[in-house]
């Protein structure tokens, strides 16, 4: 009767059944892995160096960052201006017979190392009346390119005219922007000039016209440190990802996952592709270039939102409560940079003259759209902070993770602040807001501080955010109080005491995975 059934003990049905269980391992531990936040994985984070570091590495952290931002400043006082000014002879409307005759001007050579070109024009008064000017007069301006065979084709078909505002004060006038060019086709410009301006109260000694343009030594500079900010950043990238290559991307810290995005961003905002600029004469290498800048600088608004609520919120973030109200803030910033860019760029590519100064309803629009949201931010991400200090500063490691990251972000946002003050003054949001910026930069100290100074927060985050070399899975379970310090000496604990428990936002308390296992026994 045995022989009639099979043998369960078949080799190749042993082999069978032995497959079958490992792939069904396999297939339990894939989905332990894809599935975030069930039981213990609440808590599994994948190390960070920021938790081995002593009190006197920090110190050594922020004193290397201030010595390279330090070294890039004096290396950008040393370095060339950045805005290099040519001042033309004045012309007296006597010798050219009446204000209403065109004024004729010619550009010296240039290069594409000049990148841009702006004409500024100062009317010069015969003497100080004492009291204010305000005047608008019509101004109507024609350009035209100079080749190398001396043609001379027209860049626009027609003359361009446009209503300009004088103002004077004590007999000084403020100067007015003619032209402006983003990118210089040519080696040389013909300018005509013509205007009418009628008085009574006050005559007009000299006009004197100013070209500015870019530094061709600064841009030789800006190509040199884009570079090496390039291949730093790509380095950077590459050694933070190669340290977390070994933990599950589920595992990684909110601080962990963003720093994967915002070093790419990074790498973009340093532009390789600036050198085309120098190549190629079009208008689409600068907007590409003022594009990545707009996307790295929302994303690292968006990051310091999503991180400060993130430590607050262990559990399951999800999109519609968590993510979605922080996009469309972020998102109305970035689309108001971003539309204001090309808003400029098309306007100056139809019309050189135009300016935002003869767009006044619509810039001022844009401007208090700019400042709404921008406050609204503010007030969120203050919001954040204060909470969050508030819940997680008797939690250790969590208020470790807060304290760092809120000191380094302070510590960069004053010197930010302290940029834009020496760069622009105290009116930085007042009318030099869009086409007059860049005549404003004094150095190269200006350029490379503020560039230095968001790659080397960037890169201190990183070191401070990636595993250390001897990081080991099992210290995943770190970053949760509850589940190491039980098994941990109190030489191991380095940052605030021990918890046999911690709470959750439902109320319950998860205790120690180990001790519930010894309670079972």
């Amino acid at each position: 009767m045995d022989s009639e059934y099979p043998s369960f003990e078949n080799p190749l049905y042993t082999e069978i059944k032995y497959f079958y269980r490992k792939v069904k391992g396999a297939f339990m531990d894939l989905k332990e892995d894809l599935t975030p936040y069930k039981d213990d994985r609440y808590y599994r984070i994948a190390p960070m160096r920021l938790y081995t570091l002593s009190k006197r590495h920090f110190v050594l952290v922020f004193v290397v960052f201030f010595i390279c931002f330090g070294l890039i400043v004096f290396i950008g006082i040393a370095g060339p201006e950045i805005i290099t000014s040519r001042a033309l002879p004045p012309i007296s409307p006597k010798s050219n017979g009446g204000l209403t005759n065109p004024l004729k001007l010619q550009t010296p050579g240039l290069s594409t190392y000049n990148q841009e070109l702006w004409l500024m024009c100062r009317f010069e008064l015969n003497k100080s009346t004492g009291v204010e000017v305000r005047k608008h007069f019509p101004m109507m301006v024609a350009i035209s390119g100079v080749m190398q065979d001396t043609s001379v084709p027209n860049i626009r078909v027609d003359a361009h005219n446009h209503t300009r505002s004088l103002h004077c004060t004590n007999g000084r006038c403020d100067e007015i922007i003619v032209l402006h060019l983003g990118y210089l086709n040519y080696t040389e410009y013909m300018i005509t000039v013509t205007y009418n301006l009628e008085y009574s109260q006050f005559s007009i000694k000299d006009v004197n016209f100013t070209l500015k343009m870019y530094n061709a030594s600064f841009s030789q500079v800006e190509i040199w440190f884009r570079f090496i900010f390039v291949v730093f950043t790509f380095m950077v990238t590459c050694l933070f990802a190669h340290s977390l290559r070994k933990f599950s991307m589920r595992d990684w810290a909110i601080e962990q996952k963003w720093m994967s995005i915002l070093l790419p961003l990074l790498l973009l905002y340093n532009d390789p592709f600036f050198p085309l600029s120098f190549l190629v004469n079009s208008w689409f290498p600068g907007m590409l270039d003022d594009l990545f800048q707009a996307v790295f600088l929302c994303a690292l608004l968006l990051f310091w939102l999503c991180v400060y609520h993130g430590f607050r919120v262990q559990g399951e973030r999800k999109f519609l409560t968590f993510y979605l109200p922080k996009l469309f803030i972020v998102g109305l910033l970035w689309l108001a940079a971003v539309t204001l860019g090309i808003w400029q760029t098309i306007n100056e590519l139809r019309d050189p003259t135009y300016q935002y100064r003869v767009d006044t309803s619509n810039f001022q629009g844009m401007k208090i759209f700019f400042l709404i949201v921008g406050s609204l931010y503010i007030l969120y991400l203050v919001f954040l902070i204060v909470r969050a200090c508030s819940e997680l500063k008797n939690m250790p490691y969590f208020d470790l993770r807060l304290k760092f990251l809120t000191g380094l972000t302070f510590i960069v946002l004053v010197i930010s602040i302290v940029i834009l003050y020496l760069r622009f003054g105290a009116k930085v949001l007042q009318d030099n807001f869009v086409a007059e910026l860049s005549t404003h930069y004094q150095n190269s100290a200006e350029f490379l501080s503020f560039y230095g100074l968001l790659n080397y927060y960037l890169y201190t985050l990183a070191y401070v955010y990636s595993p250390s070399k001897n990081a080991v899975y099992e210290s995943q379970l770190k970053d949760n109080p509850a589940f190491s310090m039980l098994n941990d000496s109190d030489d191991d604990v380095i940052y605030g005491s021990d918890y046999e428990e911690m709470p959750l936002q439902n109320g319950r308390a998860i205790k120690s995975k180990y001790q519930d296992e010894s309670d079972s026994d």
